[in-house]
């Protein structure tokens, strides 16, 4: 077992290490060099796209709007990385992680909207009638047959790492929240997370989809609300706190407090894996919910997708490093979610512990949803329809023991197949950027022309 466990934990410091950073990185700087930076051209026609997408239109061909589609999306990024990894970026690469973090999103637009472009172009409709897409469908119809072992790997990394970060890592994340701040005992919040998730993914995509438009918007508003709050209280700090983000960015930081100090190259590393970790831009994910989405043009589709990212990362992480940076906890000595804490605590005394809380338990119950889609579609785009019903039974039965049990390796595992999704995704990215680019052009084309 000891062997087993040191195995892993070197596989998962190259796979989440400087080399796959550059490959994610690089990728989506590829993307937008080669879209001619429209994504980023592009958010306030995202946002609007975003809003119109609410209604189910003319287009008729996918299960859920546009917009559920991407707040189901939404509600496996925004999770406990937005609290507890963005507290880890700054609490070992200082403030400068959070400018690194930003620049990952920027460039990691390009990667989303690609992602669920292709994804949306080469999905299928199974034999229930139902959309499926994502990265091993692109790989299989746009790349052709002698490529489909790639779709393969993926689809098998995607399958397993579910059940650990998307599923037993966050009930457990939320059993220990709450244990913490009101006492209630692990088994019991297992057994409530059980019946709700079953209650929720046994009913399907729409019933996902239905859920994750009317929850995620809460969560985000209210998370948004409390750090506003703190942001008003601390608004004084507001200017110095931006001038040691941008300044730490590129200087070392120097040990001070608890703080052990940092290079400029921990805050890169840090600052772009947890980025990635939140967003997932280049893990491929997205473009699985977006593909069961209805829409007339794969762009459409990528456009709003990419929204995704901007939101998770400028917007809801932001806040937090925000939060903890104005309110000087940033070099404490704390890390993850004990820092988020102290950073509330600070800012709203006697309540900012239990509005933490809330705001996790929130995050980690809607990852939980949008990564049984992920995995439900992976299995059957292994072993068929067939896995359906027992998959989803599956799925609700492994959220008791990730609330009670300790995680340390299933957790090291789930992480590290995690990370090896980005590799047959980014890859098929790579080799179908022409498909990208012209269906791009094709689709501004025709829009130009329609104006006219």
């Amino acid at each position: 077992m000891q062997a087993l466990h040191a195995f892993f934990t070197t596989l998962n410091g190259i796979v989440w290490g400087v080399p796959m950073i550059v490959l994610i990185l690089g990728t989506g700087l590829y993307l937008q060099i080669r879209l001619g930076f429209m994504p980023l051209r592009n958010i306030g026609r995202g946002f609007r796209m975003i809003w119109a997408s609410r209604a189910p239109g003319a287009a008729k061909d996918g299960e859920i709007t546009p917009y559920a589609a991407l707040m189901t999306a939404l509600s496996a990024t925004v999770g406990t990385g937005n609290i507890a990894g963005v507290a880890t970026a700054i609490a070992v690469g200082g403030p400068g992680a959070l400018f690194w973090m930003w620049m990952t999103a920027f460039v990691g637009m390009a990667t989303k909207y690609a992602e669920v472009l292709l994804a949306v172009q080469y999905r299928e409709v199974d034999d229930k009638g139902e959309h499926a897409g994502g990265p091993m469908f692109a790989i299989k119809n746009g790349l052709g047959k002698h490529w489909r072992w790639l779709g393969t790997a993926f689809a098998i990394f995607g399958g397993l790492a579910g059940f650990g970060i998307g599923n037993m890592v966050q009930s457990n994340s939320i059993a220990a929240a709450i244990q913490t701040t009101f006492g209630v005992a692990p088994w019991i919040t297992g057994v409530v997370l059980t019946v709700l998730t079953g209650a929720v993914i046994l009913g399907g995509i729409r019933r996902i989809g239905s859920v994750a438009e009317k929850l995620v918007p809460f969560m985000c508003i209210l998370y948004i609300a409390c750090v506003l709050f703190i942001l008003v209280v601390f608004w004084e700090r507001i200017p110095a706190a931006l001038s040691l983000i941008f300044t730490h960015a590129f200087t070392p930081v120097a040990a001070g407090g608890g703080f052990l100090g940092a290079t400029v190259m921990m805050a890169l590393q840090k600052g772009v894996s947890r980025g990635i970790f939140s967003n997932e831009a280049g893990l491929g994910t997205a473009g699985i919910a977006q593909a069961a989405g209805t829409t007339k043009n794969a762009v459409f589709s990528g456009l709003i997708g990419m929204m995704g990212t901007f939101i998770d990362t400028i917007v809801v992480c932001s806040m937090t490093g925000l939060a903890i940076v104005v309110t000087g906890v940033w070099n404490s000595g704390d890390s993850g979610v004990v820092l988020s804490t102290r950073a509330f605590e600070a800012g709203m005394p006697g309540i900012g512990g239990y509005a933490l809380t809330l705001s996790l338990t929130l995050f980690a119950f809607t990852t939980i949803l949008g990564w049984a889609y992920y995995g439900e579609k992976c299995w059957q785009y292994l072993l068929g329809t067939k896995t359906e019903k027992p998959y989803r039974i599956l799925w609700t039965l492994a959220v008791f023991p990730g609330a009670v049990a300790s995680l340390d390796f299933p957790w090291l595992v789930a992480d590290t197949l995690n990370a090896l999704m980005a590799i047959p995704n980014l890859l098929s990215l790579l080799l179908l950027t022409p498909v990208i680019v012209q269906l791009t052009r094709e689709y501004f084309a025709t829009e130009a022309v329609a104006v006219k």
